[in-house]
């Protein structure tokens, strides 16, 4: 199976660490692969710069950070200025298209997606952007089944949360199918 190397990039307050701890917990736990999560984020609580790097392998990871992700999540264009360069040939960017307007790359499949802008019609809940893009991003790779994040949220998150992430998932999924 292939290794999975996401950097997941954005501002304070987008949830990324959160999406992150998601993706690679819901590996260890539901699908017993192997993965690490690292984060970085800048000195201020909401707007500074946030990236989370993880990895998913079914062989050992041998260094924890992601230097050339496949797969690079941009949720502002100061993440995407920043980390498309890094982007293997041939990886995926997803990106919010309200949002994000990423410079071209003939060497990358750009996904832009309107998910902010939906969560906010559908859901009516800022804080469940991230769950959405986690929906998109399991849809477009295929990295874990969707059950398996669906069963990490309901794990990390109490019960009065559940209905919104569930339909930011479904949300994300939706929207990436077509793309898929």
């Amino acid at each position: 199976m292939e290794k999975y190397r996401f950097l997941l990039s954005g501002s304070g307050g987008q949830g990324v660490i959160t999406m992150a701890i998601l993706l690679a917990g819901a590996a260890v736990l539901y699908e017993k692969r192997i993965a690490v999560q690292s984060q970085s984020y800048g000195p201020e609580a909401r707007g500074g710069a946030t990236r989370s790097d993880v990895i998913i392998s079914d062989s050992e990871i041998l260094f924890p950070k992601v230097t050339q992700p496949n797969v690079l999540v941009a949720l502002t264009n100061e993440a995407a200025g920043k980390y498309m360069p890094l982007l293997r040939p041939g990886g995926l960017c997803l990106y919010d298209s309200d949002l994000v307007q990423p410079s071209q790359r003939l060497d990358a499949d750009l996904k832009g997606l309107p998910m902010y802008r939906r969560v906010m019609e559908k859901v009516g809940k800022a804080n469940t952007l991230n769950i959405c893009v986690l929906g998109a991003l399991i849809t477009l790779t295929n990295a874990i089944r969707m059950e398996s994040i669906q069963k990490m949220l309901a794990d990390r998150f109490k019960p009065a949360f559940h209905a919104a992430n569930n339909a930011a998932l479904e949300l994300g999924a939706e929207l990436a199918r077509p793309l898929v």
